[in-house]
Order: C-alpha cells, then structure tokens, then sequence
C-alpha cells in the first residue's frame, strides 16, 4: 500500500500516514517527495511525503479478528502472534470471549476460516492460519486422543468398524495420529465436508463360525449306521467392511450424550 501525505511539516505528514495505515512508525517506509522552504520570516509550502507500508499475512488476520470482536461488543480485544510451520498462531485475547466458543470451538473455527481468507488474499502464497483462546486447543486436543483411544478399545474388543461423528480437518488428524499410535486398529476418513467423518476398525481378523455339523454324509456309531440327522444351520458372520458399515450400530446413533459427554474439559 503506498499513499502520498501533505501537511505543514514531514512530521506532521508522517503522523497523518500512521493515523491512515493504524500501525507503528516503524513499519511505514517515508519517503520526501518535497519540503517546505524555509525563509527568514517564515515557512513558505507544505511538505509532502510517500508513505509505503506492506501488510503481512499475519498482521491481516490479526487486525480482521479484532474488527469482529469488536464488532461483537469485545472492545478490549487484542491477538498475540506466534510463528508456527507455515503461517502463524493468533492467541485472542478479550475479556469474556471464552464462554462462547463453544464445546468444540465453533467459534474459533469460523474466525479461523474467515481469518485465513483475508490473509491469503495478500499473494499467493499459503500461509496458514490457526486461532486459539485460552489454551482451548490443547484441552480439545486431550479430549479428542482420550475419545479416539475409548473407541479403539470398543473396537479391539468387538472387532466391529466405528464411525465417528463429522469433524473438521483439524480434529481428523489428532484422531488419525492417535489411532496411528494403538495396535490392532487402523482410521480413515470418508464423506463429504462438512460431513467426513472418521473411521476406526481393527486390523486383526476375526474367523468366522466352523464348526462342524451333522450333514457332512459321514458314516458313525454302530453298525456304520449313516447319521440322517439334518445340517445344522450355518450363519457366516465373516461380512465386508461395506456391509459391516452399514448395519446400524449404537455408535452410528450417537446423541449429544453420547462419548463426548463422558470427557469434560
């Protein structure tokens, strides 16, 4: 951004640049285009400089959460900024502004998502944009690992799949990192946003029922009398990941009082 400023002096100038841009001195380049002359009675003209500030990624998304927490009454809002691999993490402080972020941190989500629009509009590099508040990442983080070990363990037991409930890219991984780390099961995701979902099956196979019967025509007891007792039922439980997918589950009829209820921050 580069703008031009005229006033009775260059201080005065490079104060009406700082005032337009809303960032420290420091972060504008000035340059003179002209001074006032000076005479022996007085100041003949003005001065006019060129005030050149290039806002960065990060500074972008900063200064749009504040405008939105403003917006909602957060006057106090402020954003500490955090390098982290490839973008950066925006710490949001405002008075009151935890209570509404929600079990899960819709609120923070969608800040996010906005946040990172405007700042990726700057160039075409990605640069990736994370908000937090509080330490809530870390807490919801917790809380994802214990939920991804309880259904590994249901799992492991049963030998049934288990689907999860929908969830953002985000909190996919920490569920895929966690199962990562738990033998004999195994995570994908499958669906279409804002509806992937998550999920986990075991990698150990389970045969099916073999036991024998009566109708095999063979030849026993006294006499070799042939056994004329009819074949027992046979019912192979060995079924596809498909079929096994399909068939309503509790998992699959999960409430909001359901496994989530049961890990509290």
């Amino acid at each position: 951004m580069k703008k031009e400023f005229t006033a009775k002096t260059v201080e005065e100038a490079k104060a009406l640049a700082v005032q337009e841009f809303g960032v420290e001195e420091e972060k504008i380049t000035f340059t003179v285009v002209e001074e006032p002359k000076k005479g022996l009675l007085f100041t003949k003209g003005e001065a006019k400089i060129e005030a050149e500030y290039e806002q960065t990624k990060e500074e972008a998304a900063a200064e749009y959460i504040i405008a939105v927490l403003k917006q909602m009454g957060f006057e106090d809002a402020a954003v500490d900024i955090s390098p982290i691999e490839n973008g950066a993490l925006l710490d949001i402080k405002a008075e009151g502004f935890e209570e509404l972020l929600g079990k899960k941190g819709e609120v923070l989500d969608s800040l996010q998502y906005l946040a990172s629009l405007v700042s990726n509009k700057i160039n075409r590099d990605y640069f990736r944009i994370t908000t937090d508040c509080g330490g809530f990442r870390e807490r919801r983080k917790a809380q994802l690992e214990e939920l991804a070990g309880k259904i590994a363990a249901t799992v492991k037991k049963t030998g049934r799949t288990s689907a999860l409930e929908p969830m953002n890219p985000y909190e996919r991984r920490i569920i895929h990192a966690a199962v990562s780390e738990i033998e004999g099961v195994t995570s994908r995701s499958t669906g279409e946003e804002p509806y992937r979902k998550v999920i986990i099956s075991s990698t150990e196979k389970r045969s099916g029922d073999r036991r024998g019967g009566y109708g095999n025509d063979r030849r026993g007891g006294r006499g070799g009398r042939r056994n004329d007792r009819k074949p027992r039922a046979h019912f192979d439980i060995t079924t596809s990941f498909e079929k096994d997918y399909k068939k309503p589950k509790p998992e699959d009829t999960m409430t909001s009082a359901g496994l989530y209820s049961k890990i509290e921050f």
